[in-house]
């Protein structure tokens, strides 16, 4: 099975596919780009329908939001497909993302292991919630501090949808350029005006699922958003 990279043979692919090979495809993807379709409008960019045609169907693996940006990886057949998802189901992989944050946190590095209830709100929000929430673990570490923002390191061992958000409302932190995760903290504070919310999947490690090779991708700035990256 041929598993070289085919991103150093087709100059066409977008510049965000950052490898590809006959099992897969791991991305960079801008933010503003829908994992999967819209509900409402199934017409609207997705990655499937942006990657598919270079590289044939693809089947989805995991899901960032639509604002955030970052490392993802899609199958190219349906065994591959299937053994990704075990990984990513058993929360082998390692995840690690980037966070712009205000206000100021007080530690420097933190632990945070609290449960998660998705949708504990008419605003469709995760919350920690002790008596009904499933187990979430993110640990985080301070990269730098501006004056009004910090960027934070954040490793996830799970996956609960909104998790590093959620924890971070749970922390009195906010990311910024997110519209729906606001503490008290967070509306109070002096904080730069962005135009996409700050939030980046900077790292991801998992095993191949043809060769059992462990593979790791880094991208440690934050991708422009989809309209930048369309203009281009």
């Amino acid at each position: 099975m041929d598993t070289q990279d085919l991103t150093q043979q087709s100059p066409t692919l977008p510049d965000w596919i950052v490898f590809a090979d006959d099992s897969l495809v791991v991305i960079n993807k801008p933010a503003g780009l829908r994992s999967v379709p819209d509900g409402y409008d199934p017409s609207l960019p997705h990655l499937r329908s942006v990657l598919e045609p270079y590289l044939g169907r693809l089947w989805m693996v995991h899901r960032l939001d639509k604002d955030t940006s970052g490392l993802m990886v899609l199958a190219r057949d349906a065994d591959s497909h299937r053994e990704l998802n075990r990984q990513f189901r058993e929360h082998e992989p390692v995840k690690h993302y980037i966070a712009r944050v205000a206000p100021l946190p007080s530690w420097d590095e933190i632990s945070l292991d609290a449960p998660l209830r998705v949708n504990a709100d008419r605003g469709h929000r995760t919350h920690v919630d002790f008596a009904m929430g499933k187990p979430a673990r993110t640990d985080f570490w301070v990269l730098r501090r501006g004056l009004a923002w910090a960027e934070l390191d954040c490793r996830l061992f799970s996956g609960v949808t909104h998790q590093i958000r959620a924890h971070l409302y749970h922390l009195g932190l906010g990311i910024l350029g997110d519209p729906l995760y606001q503490p008290p903290q967070f509306k109070a504070a002096s904080k730069p005006d962005v135009d996409r919310m700050m939030l980046h999947a900077s790292e991801l490690s998992f095993t191949h699922p043809k060769t059992g090779s462990v593979l790791r991708f880094q991208a440690q700035e934050l991708m422009p958003t989809m309209m930048d990256v369309s203009a281009e």
